[in-house]
């Protein structure tokens, strides 16, 4: 580290969503963190975490899932310890994904979608997902080490239009500037 300079540590991930109205089918998003090795930063993920998973040396955690959106304040929580994660890592994208059951479903259709992205108290990332209201899925985050000054954060929603197995193997190809 440089100085005084610890980069980013660890994060919280923070997602919500409003309930679908009386009658309708639940609406169920999902958090999803890859990760991605130094030698391929570009290629498929590592691992992938999301729901029923976590990452294999514990440094990523799913604290919270929810299938329908109910509840109080944040519907579902990840904990990203960057400052853990192995050398050999040195990417994690962190993005979004709804569930396509019963049918296809995009932003647009969710209620109130918005996500929170912080560090201890400080917020470094939110958004509401409107500028990609089309989408099925988005990413939401990139986090970069650099070994000398540690993580840090690209934030910018990015939306695509694919299956939530098919997201979690292209989320991780280089961002479009």
């Amino acid at each position: 580290m440089n100085g005084l300079n610890k980069g980013i540590r660890k994060v919280e991930m923070a997602l919500r969503w409003d309930p679908s109205p009386a009658g309708e089918p639940p609406t169920d998003l999902d958090i999803v963190a890859g990760t991605y090795l130094a030698d391929a930063p570009g290629g498929e993920p590592a691992y992938v975490v999301h729901f029923d998973s976590r990452s294999p040396d514990g440094t990523i955690t799913l604290n919270r899932d929810s299938t329908d959106g109910r509840g109080f304040g944040w519907d579902e929580v990840m904990t990203l310890e960057l400052d853990r994660l192995d050398a050999r890592y040195a990417r994690v994208v962190v993005g979004v994904v709804i569930q396509q059951r019963p049918g296809e479903r995009t932003f647009v259709s969710v209620r109130n979608p918005a996500f929170r992205i912080r560090e201890g108290y400080t917020v470094l990332a939110e958004d509401d997902f409107g500028g990609v209201l089309g989408a099925t899925a988005a990413t939401v985050a990139e986090f970069v080490r650099d070994p000398v000054d540690g993580w840090s954060l690209h934030d910018g929603v990015q939306g695509y239009e694919d299956d939530p197995a098919a997201f979690t193997r292209i989320m991780g190809r280089l961002r479009r500037s």
